[in-house]
Order: C-alpha cells, then structure tokens, then sequence
C-alpha cells in the first residue's frame, strides 16, 4: 500500500499514483488535512470532488460538528457538498451507542452540536450515574469536567471515544489539538483505557462510506493525509489508499500536485490515441 512507500518526491511515483486515481470507481475522501484546513480549502479540492461527482463520500473523525454543520462550512469555503456525502466520527458514535446501547445512560463530554445530535437521536444523556462516557472534541473540556468524566469512569462507567487523532493539521502548518489530547488527559487522571474508538483506523466510518456509495472495496479509492489513521485503516478493508502531504511516504506532496500528474497523464494518452488514429487514417487512405 501507498503508506509504505519511501520515494514521495520521485516524478515516477507520483505518474503511478495519478494512474490509481484514474482508475478509482469510487472515491473516500478525508476533510481536515486532505481536503481543507481549519476554514480554507486546500488547492485542488474543488476539483477532486468535480472528477467524482456522485461517486465520492467524505469520511472524517470530526467529532465536533454534524453533517449538515460540516457541509454549509464547506458551502462558505466554495465546496459544495450534500450531508448525505459527509460520514464523522462524532455522528457515527451516536449511531453506534443507539444501535448497540439504546437505552443506555450517557454522560457526553462534547460539543454543544454533538449533544443535540445525541438528544435528537433518542440518546438517554446524564450527568451522574453514567453507563457510558462519550468523549468526543468537546471545546469547552476543563478541569472541572475531566473531575467528572475520572469519577464516573472510575465507579464503573466504560469510556466510548469518537477517535483517538492528537491533532489535525490547520493554516500555515499549525496544528489543531484532537480528541486523542483530551483522552490522554482522561486516561491519566482515571487510569482506565477507552473501552471503544469508533473513527479512522476503524472500520465503522471506511463501511458506512461504503455502504452510501454502493461501493465494494476493490473499486474504492481512500485519498487522506495520515498514515496512522487513512492508510492503515484503508489497508484494513483492502481499500487502496493515496497519501498527499508532507507524512513519510506520501505519494504526492500537494492534493494539486497529484491532480497536475493526473492531468498530465490524460493528456498523454489523448496525445497517443489521436497518433495511433491519425496512422490508422493514413493506412486506410494508402
């Protein structure tokens, strides 16, 4: 797979890559690092998501926001998506606890979006007497809510966590802090491991991305960024995987520069189709 690879900035390698792409029925696309970058689009997005049309879904472990959130930010980006097109860690946790808890007590420890996502969803949600903590990218995690989730995983409850990223890339080559820096801080003061991480290298969001495209995994692309969490959970499924970016191993450094190759590549074959048609006209004529 493409995460193995050691010559990201050889010509050839990235000729290969844009020839894999070529041959992508269907396409699973990462958002943060991939596709965007905090509120900016990343050179070449547009484009990507124009090639496939109806045939991509974009698979995030954004935990903050809902689909529909995610899609009118992309709307003022210029990138026009439908909600149905948008798979996130954050939903797809909710979906997970209604599906196999669904009367289960919940403490969430997540954006205000999130738990109005969970409440609409039919999800029992408390502050005391949890079954479950449901940690997520909560922007207002204090010491007074990391008190609460230690003490309520500490007589008992079992931690579910929408992904376990460190941080995710922003403008400029910052980074953004993730849900995984606020789970180390919950492991450390309660000393007790997540019980599930439902996002990327899991399997729940790749299926689902899947299971809306119609799609099987040998006609599927996975284009992301992040070795630890697109290529090795694409890998799993047997889906192929591009990394673009600066991460060892990327088959291209830039999203644009694929797109360039690819580009390049078309125009190569229309070259060499209207050579062998223009023979073929002579030979006729002769």
């Amino acid at each position: 797979m493409s995460f193995e690879s050691t010559s990201s900035g050889n010509h050839t390698h990235i000729e290969t890559a844009a020839e894999r792409l070529a041959q992508a029925r269907h396409l699973i696309a990462d958002l943060d690092g991939t596709l965007i970058r905090e509120d900016e689009p990343v050179p070449g997005a547009a484009e990507l998501l124009a090639q496939f049309r109806d045939r991509y879904v974009i698979v995030s472990n954004n935990s903050t926001h809902t689909a529909g959130g995610v899609a009118r930010r992309l709307a003022r980006m210029g990138l026009k998506v439908a909600p149905k097109r948008i798979v996130l860690a954050g939903e797809e946790t909710v979906a997970f606890m209604n599906r196999e808890h669904p009367h289960a007590r919940i403490l969430p420890m997540a954006s205000a979006a999130l738990q109005r996502h969970a409440l609409s969803s039919g999800c029992m949600l408390v502050r005391t007497d949890a079954e479950f903590v449901l940690l997520g990218l909560d922007p207002h995690f204090n010491s007074a809510r990391l008190d609460l989730v230690a003490n309520q995983l500490h007589r008992g409850a079992r931690l579910v966590v929408t992904n376990g990223d460190d941080n995710h890339p922003g403008p400029g080559g910052s980074l953004v802090p993730e849900t995984g820096a606020l789970l180390a801080a919950v492991v450390a003061a309660s000393g007790v491991q997540p019980w599930r991480v439902i996002g990327k290298p899991g399997p729940l969001l790749f299926e689902e991305g899947l299971r809306r495209l119609g799609a099987a995994p040998a006609t599927t692309l996975v284009i992301g960024d992040n070795p630890a969490t697109d290529a090795l959970g694409a890998a799993r499924l047997g889906l192929d995987c591009l990394l673009v970016g600066a991460a060892p191993g990327a088959d291209a450094p830039t999203l644009a520069a694929l797109l360039r190759a690819r580009a390049a590549s078309v125009a190569l074959e229309r070259k060499h189709v209207e050579g062998l048609a223009q023979g073929l006209h002579r030979a006729v004529v002769v």
